[in-house]
C-alpha cells in the first residue's frame, strides 16, 4: 500500500509561483509513474504533468507545458510540481497520483493511478 501526501499549496497573487511536492510512504516510487491532477468544485479532475520513476517522461498537457514542470528528487524521494505565472484561473485543489505499469497512452487518465493524495488547496487572489 502506498500513501501519498501533497505539500506546498496556498495562496499566492496572480503572477506568482509555488511548488508543490509528493512524497510518498509505505512503498517507494519505483516502477510507479507520478501524476499531477487537480480539480475545481463542479469540473472533472484534469491532468496537468506526469513522470515515471525510473525512465520515461515528462508528460503534459499541452496548455501547462509552458508554467508547469515536473520534476523528481531521488535523494528525497518527491516528486515536484513547479507552477509559474499564477492565474486566478489556476485556483484548484491540486492532487499527486501513483500507478504502475502505465503505458503512454493511459497516463493522462486519471483511472490508471492507483494511489492519490488527499489534495492540497492551491488559491491564486490579489
Amino acid at each position: 500500500q502506498m500513501r501519498l501526501v501533497e505539500s506546498g499549496g496556498g495562496l499566492v497573487q496572480p503572477g506568482g509561483s509555488l511548488r508543490l511536492s509528493c512524497a510518498a510512504s509505505g512503498r517507494s516510487f519505483a516502477n510507479f509513474a507520478i501524476g499531477w491532477f487537480r480539480q475545481t468544485p463542479g469540473k472533472e479532475r484534469e491532468f496537468l504533468a506526469a513522470t515515471r520513476w525510473t525512465g520515461g517522461g515528462p508528460y503534459y498537457t499541452d496548455s501547462m507545458k509552458a508554467r508547469f514542470t515536473i520534476s523528481k528528487d531521488r535523494a528525497q524521494g518527491t516528486v515536484h510540481l513547479q507552477m509559474n505565472s499564477l492565474t486566478p484561473e489556476d485556483t484548484a485543489v491540486y492532487y499527486c497520483a501513483a500507478g504502475s505499469g502505465l503505458i503512454v497512452g493511459r497516463i493522462r487518465s486519471e483511472d490508471a493511478y492507483t494511489y492519490w493524495g488527499q489534495g492540497t488547496q492551491v488559491t491564486v487572489s490579489s
